[in-house]
């Protein structure tokens, strides 16, 4: 199976342009839940493929206004491009979209494929792979106590370097799953400005030169990403699907695509034992 058969198709491509800002950015992550958007530009000569911005540029460059600034090169590929190579490269390279450019043409844009798409071939059969979840999942769990507030849990996640927490309750026990998207939705910019304090002493300051007096504070302009303060347990999904050691990674993968989401807890005997990501089935192919 080749990326042709998998990806989505530039036609049906939503994209941002140059020159753009953030919010162009952010309004498409929002609306679409993806982690990145491709960047185009446009010219008499037709369109070029620029780069990606992804939801990270986003929360962790927030004085950052122009697409330009904040698109990022990542490895690429073409539609002939074998799906199981793609697959390995977007785990290698731990980003979660490949833009697919023409065969003869760096620059065209053709497609995007993407983990999801990669899983949705897992789970129709066309990608084959016998492993068990069992065989597939990580044991090393990220968790969040779910009575945190929700900017620590994004800091949490981001020192993590994973897209997802399980909350747990006071006694430990799964709460829920808190996902850097559930995060994104509610996130925003604001501008403000920061005093720098007086330009120069003050009269009582024994340095202070004779003749000169302070002419007040001076301001910056700045920009930040406002997370709301609630508890993770006002944003994270309560109820959360779990899979076990038994099943097949083709299941594990049904059911990722069925319900929207990235990642399913495996249990066993009640306890959580470890984690099912969308990528961890690449990784099973």
């Amino acid at each position: 199976m080749n990326v042709a058969d998998a990806m989505t198709p530039r036609a049906e491509l939503v994209t941002v342009s140059l020159p753009g800002t953030r919010d162009d950015a952010l309004e498409y992550l929002q609306e679409h839940r993806f982690s990145s958007v491709p960047v185009v530009k446009e010219s008499d000569a037709g369109e070029t493929y620029r780069g990606l911005v992804s939801r990270d540029d986003l929360i962790e460059r927030p004085d950052e206004d122009q697409l330009a600034l904040l698109m990022r090169d990542v490895p690429t590929v073409t539609p002939t491009t074998n799906l199981r190579d793609a697959a390995q490269l977007m785990v290698g390279s731990r980003i979660r979209r490949l833009p697919v450019v023409e065969e003869n043409d760096g620059d065209a844009l053709a497609g995007i494929v993407t983990v999801t798409d990669v899983v949705h071939a897992i789970a129709h059969g066309d990608a084959e792979t016998e492993a068990s979840c069992g065989d597939a999942a990580g044991d090393d769990v990220n968790t969040v106590y779910s009575g945190a507030p929700l900017p620590v849990a994004e800091r949490e996640l981001y020192f993590a370097n994973v897209p997802y927490a399980i909350a747990l309750d006071d006694e430990g026990e799964m709460d829920g799953m808190l996902t850097e998207v559930d995060i994104l939705e509610v996130a925003r910019v604001v501008e403000g400005a920061d005093d720098t304090g007086d330009s120069i002493a003050d009269e009582d300051d024994d340095w202070k030169w004779e003749g000169i007096k302070a002419v007040g504070s001076a301001y910056i302009p700045t920009r930040n990403v406002e997370i709301p303060a609630g508890a993770v347990t006002e944003f994270m999904t309560a109820d959360v699907l779990t899979v076990s050691q038994t099943r097949s990674v083709q299941e594990a993968a049904q059911e990722m695509i069925s319900n929207d989401i990235e990642q399913l807890p495996l249990v066993t005997g009640g306890d959580l034992a470890g984690i099912v990501r969308d990528v961890h089935l690449l990784e099973a192919l």
